[in-house]
């Protein structure tokens, strides 16, 4: 058998994997979260109508001033009551 030389370095353990784990973890809940659809035609429609509304009210807070951000959110809560009414 030959020895490639690198198993000094090659670190084995319970948590070491953990930070490529957490990584994909909003891909897990995503994932658990259409399990419960039973209908792939239920999974689209709530999908489209759950889009719409997050971008409607999703202005990157970290990519904002604060008081820009608190207009933002009013205007877009504003037009949406004057939809939903």
């Amino acid at each position: 058998m030959e020895v490639i030389g690198n198993m000094p370095s090659q670190e084995c353990g319970r948590w070491l994997n953990n930070r490529a784990e957490n990584s994909h973890q909003p891909f897990r809940e995503r994932e658990g979260a259409m399990a419960k659809f039973r209908d792939i035609k239920t999974l689209q429609k709530f999908a489209s109508v759950h889009a719409s509304i997050h971008n409607h009210f999703n202005h990157d807070r970290h990519l904002n001033r604060r008081g820009d951000f608190k207009k933002n959110r009013a205007a877009a809560l504003a037009e949406w009551r004057q939809l939903a009414a």
